[in-house]
């Protein structure tokens, strides 16, 4: 049986997931810690969090656009080369998943600009340009929450 160059490596970065300490998973606690979040390395992550839950591609426009999504119960995790540029979450910076668009309207205030089936706000906090999306269902409930870098 043949393994290709990106099985091999997959297969290694799994072997060596069991190699990091048992830990209790961590928390993603306090209004602004979903957005240090973003910018952690690969090696903080795991320290943080442990192993992932599941480990997925997930296919962009054009190529460069593709990401890995590492999946913990506390949200989804979006790396780039070594490093978480988005975090998909349920709660975070005061809203949660259900909250209706008037609720994000009101928690995000006039900083809130709506797209289609999306809420946006720009995020002053951490070391790169931020932004707060708030995905709506067609119910206008919010579906996830997603914190990433606009400079990526």
């Amino acid at each position: 049986m043949r393994v290709s160059k990106s099985g091999l490596l997959l297969l290694l970065f799994f072997m060596s997931l069991s190699l990091l300490p048992a830990q209790s998973p961590g928390e993603i606690a306090g209004p602004a810690e979903p957005v240090s979040l973003v910018g952690i390395t690969l090696d903080e992550l795991f320290r943080r969090f442990g192993a992932p839950r599941s480990v997925s591609a997930v296919r962009g426009l054009q190529e460069w656009q593709d990401d890995v999504v590492f999946e913990y119960a506390q949200g989804d995790f979006y790396v780039y080369k070594d490093r978480v540029w988005q975090v998909g979450l349920k709660e975070a910076m005061g809203l949660r998943a259900g909250d209706s668009r008037a609720v994000v309207s009101l928690a995000l205030g006039s900083r809130a600009a709506e797209q289609h089936d999306s809420v946006f706000c720009a995020i002053d906090e951490g070391s790169w340009p931020m932004m707060l999306r708030c995905d709506l269902d067609k119910l206008g409930r919010v579906a996830v929450i997603f914190i990433y870098r606009t400079d990526v």
